[in-house]
């Protein structure tokens, strides 16, 4: 049957509206005002007034709304405005005697601003249409995941009845097992005072008879404890409710600062994507990146945003850092053996570029080519990391400048950024020559096998021109010359060599954390030392 009135609820007639009755979309298809579906819904059941499908709701508000149909009724009434005005009156056949041209011009004038006004206000009430059908999602999603914490929490109301009926039966069996040791210790007196050998046989058949309750006892204890449907359902339950809360606490943030968007001519809509972070995953760039550098954030944070080309853009800056500090920003690299992806973090307002890795890109992940992020690198200038961790934690971040142009630092940077499918992460530190004498230095850097044995030249040619030193921090090549069968292996100094002495093949100095590779280098066994992480710093 055709609906002749489509801007009217099919059950009481009434038109929809923007409050109570918005029209809403049941799962079987049809659409009803938000008001006669509360009045349907029935012990947490609607049956559709239409074709009388079912359908699981507490609340109207779990049932996504019309947008199709409010934008057709804002239509209608737009059509129905426009055939009002657009009707001859007779005044207007004519300009009306005896008003100057000069007034006339006036009249115009105020007719444009007023039609002009009335876009305005047409564009905003759009906007807060749109608005409002967001925060109606954002309140189905809150009732929907209301709705899992409820049975999460249910879930666990089982699990602690489960443990409580364990309890009891432990305490039961316990109090058994405390009977029955009591009576063999009685038995066990008996036979030492006995005399006769009537007292004899009584006794042993008393202790046979203990000894077999005992027996049982330990039998059902054996068969009973513990209750894998318990134990099982305890520690997945736990499990899954504490992921929840660590997630909660992690993406939340309840002493999160309030983003502030200023004056922005943005649209709403445009300024919630700036609040939530919500860029779209191809939007992300590298001069979106180049824009956190410490200026330009210092003028966000000031709310000094006139240096900023707009304030869309400042409220953009401030999306990207928030991306950037959730971890939602990764670089990714694809080739034939499938995706890789290296992290992006921020520390002390500086970049870091995280090695490429076979691992899940995170959910709600913005991805930017990893050939884009390493061309920002500066040949001249190009400072790599590495993380050194023992004892089952990261005891600190050693920071290395690389010298200019040379085919061992280039195959350095290869390593700390995985790009030729090989890192430095994860590989021990391998020994330290000289230990407390001048020239003391440590060596690392066999990614092949870890041992030492391994670390194959990435490069075919590591040739070139490098410059010698005897100082502290000297970064070189731990393999005699350049092109050697272990030439990604590398060397770091940490004490001077006695005058006159120089290591060659130099491709690097220490410019931070000299004091953690001197501590790893005192630790009790060098080879229990492990570069953690590595990567590059960005210069954005």
């Amino acid at each position: 049957m055709m609906d002749n009135n489509p801007e009217e609820c099919s059950v009481c007639f009434n038109n929809y509206d923007d409050t109570l009755l918005r029209p809403r979309t049941l799962p079987c298809g049809h659409t009803f005002c938000s008001q006669c579906i509360d009045n349907a819904i029935k012990n947490g059941q609607l049956n559709c007034p239409s074709c009388r499908a079912q359908h699981t709701a507490t609340a109207a508000t779990q049932f996504p709304i019309n947008y199709g149909m409010e934008a057709f009724i804002r239509k209608l009434k737009s059509m129905e405005v426009v055939r009002v005005t657009t009707v001859p009156t007779k005044p207007n056949k004519a300009p009306t005697r005896g008003i100057s041209k000069k007034l006339r011009s006036l009249v115009e004038e105020q007719k444009s601003s007023i039609s002009s006004l009335i876009t305005s206000c047409e564009e905003v009430l759009s906007q807060l249409g749109e608005y409002q059908g967001q925060l109606g999602d954002w309140q189905t999603q809150h009732l929907q995941l209301q709705d899992r914490l409820y049975a999460l929490v249910e879930q666990n109301k089982s699990a602690m009845k489960l443990l409580e009926l364990e309890d009891t039966s432990v305490v039961d069996m316990t109090t058994q097992g405390e009977e029955g040791k009591t009576q063999l210790q009685a038995m066990l007196g008996s036979l030492d005072t006995v005399n006769t050998a009537q007292e004899v046989f009584m006794t042993i058949n008393e202790v046979d008879q203990c000894n077999m309750e005992v027996e049982d006892w330990l039998q059902k204890c054996q068969e009973l404890f513990p209750d894998v449907n318990t134990v099982h359902t305890s520690v997945k339950v736990q499990e899954t409710i504490r992921e929840a809360l660590e997630m909660t606490t992690t993406e939340t943030g309840a002493t999160a600062d309030p983003v502030h968007l200023g004056d922005s001519d943005s649209s709403i809509m445009t300024k919630v994507q700036e609040i939530t972070g919500e860029i779209p995953q191809k939007e992300i760039t590298v001069e979106d990146l180049r824009r956190m550098s410490e200026p330009v954030k210092r003028l966000v944070e000031a709310g000094r945003v006139v240096a900023v080309k707009s304030l869309v853009e400042a409220g953009r800056v401030v999306a990207v850092k928030s991306l950037v500090e959730a971890g939602r920003v990764v670089a990714v690299q694809e080739d034939q053996d499938g995706r890789r992806s290296a992290r992006i973090t921020l520390q002390d307002g500086q970049l870091y570029l995280h090695p490429l890795l076979r691992q899940p890109t995170p959910a709600h992940a913005h991805t930017i080519q990893e050939s884009d992020v390493v061309g920002v690198l500066d040949p001249s200038c190009t400072l790599a990391f590495l993380d050194l961790g023992w004892a089952g934690s990261t005891r600190g971040r050693v920071t290395i400048r690389l010298t200019p142009d040379t085919p061992l630092a280039r195959q350095f940077v290869l390593l700390c950024t995985g790009q030729r499918g090989h890192t430095f992460r994860n590989t021990k530190l391998l020994r330290v020559g000289d230990k407390g004498r001048p020239g003391e230095r440590v060596k690392g850097g066999d990614y092949e096998r870890n041992d030492g044995q391994g670390g194959a030249p990435l490069l075919p040619d590591l040739q070139g021109q490098y410059r010698e030193s005897g100082q502290a921090g000297t970064v070189g090549s731990g393999w005699g010359l350049p092109g050697g069968p272990k030439s990604a292996q590398f060397v770091i100094a940490t004490r001077n060599r006695q005058a006159g002495d120089q290591w060659p093949n130099v491709f690097g100095d220490v410019v931070s954390g000299l004091d953690v590779v001197r501590a790893a280098v005192n630790h009790s066994d060098i080879t229990e030392v492990t570069v953690v992480d590595c990567g590059v710093v960005l210069p954005l």
